[in-house]
């Protein structure tokens, strides 16, 4: 009896684990570790819990081995996977199919789009009903709890607003533009929920004494707001410092030296060694986009100096067609900093204060000269940058979407034929430039400029190539 006795009991389950035990597995085939489902898995170091828990009787190896018997069955789950792995799967079927998933996410957004733009619809209306109203009876009954309710709730956006002021970096603005500014602030649409939330979190991290700029390169990757893409974009591209304390000493010293480049080498555009730069610029400006920004008098002006500028400070390339691109987002960008028109592409420049056009032009020659310190080697002697990029681009295509490079083999076309100006404008005529400008906010998140543009550029090009239908 003794022996049965000491037999049951060397059976009974211990704390310890036993090798070869079964234990609970959570993966992606097994939903996520609940306390409440699985309090036996809680770790021994967790608190114990405060009301009295009843403890259960010791499982004996019968149990455990009834409980256990099926856990090695073979079921038929695995012959249906090996038999449908098995099957060739029909290509023809598998687009169609994605074209439908497309389709139908298309057709909700659609729907999803009209009905909050017939909420604003009505929403404008009831203002204007109300509006109207109050107008039309010169005065506005209300009784002490509503006056109460909305003295506080204005109180309460006074303080949201002033907030949210003081976390954005100020920045000196002249009073005629400041007026502008004021003015035009009726104009601009009310942000949504999510793009509320992305304009805090930057004014946020703008807000400190030191920007981090490994967390705004992250930030930055999925785009930058409107209203602080000037101040980021000059902080991506290695214009001003993180220092907080330093960028207004900054801004004056670089502002003074771009203009002491010009007042030192403008006169010379008319010189016999640079009269073909100077030409091949001003046949350039006009090939300029936005086509209304570039018939401006003062625009032109502004980028003849800009260009010449460059080229004469950088002749080992010289100025390249195409560089002339590559300086009108950066422009436009910085003009937003004083405006706040959506359509800036109609915009009269020469409306603006002549400081705030000198410091706009200043602040594009820098920031383009950074971005093109990356990528120099597209612009020197056979372009060996571009070239990269253009075989880059065929390697990419071969792999993704066979099809596509035999039609282009088959019909003789060459990747340098259509994609030379991809890569040398960085697809600044390609595009929208609303698009260009959010396909930047990507170009300067990488810490090597060179590495954003020879990496994420061919990418891009592959989707049109591929994804986009002709």
């Amino acid at each position: 009896m003794a022996s049965d006795g000491g037999r049951k009991q060397f059976w009974k389950r211990s704390g310890a684990k036993v090798p070869g035990s079964i234990q609970h597995v959570y993966g992606a085939q097994h939903p996520p570790f609940d306390p409440l489902l699985h309090g036996t898995l809680v770790k021994p170091g967790s608190k114990p819990p405060t009301t009295p828990v009843k403890l259960k009787k010791v499982s004996t190896f019968q149990e455990f081995e009834s409980n256990t018997s099926d856990a090695w069955d073979l079921g038929d789950d695995d012959d249906e996977l090996l038999a449908i792995a098995a099957e060739n799967l029909n290509t023809e079927v598998v687009m169609e199919t994605a074209h439908k998933v497309i389709e139908n996410h298309s057709k909700l957004q659609e729907q999803h789009k009209f009905q909050e733009e017939h909420l604003q619809e009505e929403k404008q209306v009831e203002s204007v009903e109300l509006t109207s109203t109050a107008c039309g009876d010169n005065r506005l009954v209300k009784s002490i709890s509503e006056g109460h309710t909305s003295s506080s709730s204005d109180n309460a956006s006074e303080n949201t607003s002033m907030q949210r002021s003081q976390s954005l970096p100020q920045t000196s603005t002249p009073p005629l533009v400041s007026g502008m500014a004021d003015c035009n602030a009726s104009v601009t649409p009310a942000l949504t929920e999510r793009e509320a939330s992305r304009l805090d979190k930057f004014k946020l991290l703008l807000a400190g004494p030191n920007t981090d700029l490994e967390e705004l390169r992250k930030l930055s990757w999925s785009g930058i707001p409107k209203r602080v893409r000037p101040i980021a974009w000059k902080l991506l591209s290695g214009y001003l410092p993180a220092n907080v304390d330093r960028r207004e000493s900054t801004l004056q010293r670089k502002r003074k030296e771009y203009f002491a480049f010009v007042e030192q080498y403008y006169d010379s555009r008319n010189d016999e060694n640079h009269q073909d730069t100077y030409r091949q610029i001003h046949i350039d400006i006009p090939r300029m986009s936005p086509e209304v920004l570039r018939l401006q008098p003062k625009v032109t002006e502004i980028f003849e100096r800009i260009l010449f500028i460059w080229a004469i400070r950088h002749p080992a390339s010289g100025y390249v067609q195409g560089i002339n691109d590559l300086a009108t987002p950066f422009f436009v960008v910085f003009i937003c900093e004083y405006i706040e028109e959506e359509e800036v592409e109609n915009f009269d420049v020469s409306s603006l204060p002549e400081e705030v056009l000198q410091n706009i032009e200043a602040d594009s020659y820098w920031c383009m000269s950074k971005l093109l310190d990356g990528i120099q080697d597209n612009y020197t002697f056979a372009q060996p940058g571009i070239q990269k990029k253009v075989k880059m681009l065929e390697e990419l295509v071969s792999r993704i979407d066979e099809q596509v490079h035999r039609h282009l083999d088959l019909h003789e076309v060459k990747y340098l034929q259509f994609a030379f100006r991809w890569m040398n404008n960085l697809l600044m005529r390609e595009v929208p430039l609303r698009c260009t400008i959010r396909l930047w906010d990507t170009y300067q998140c990488s810490e090597l400029p060179s590495v954003s543009s020879f990496i994420f550029l061919p990418f891009f090009s592959v989707s049109i190539l591929v994804v986009i239908p002709v």
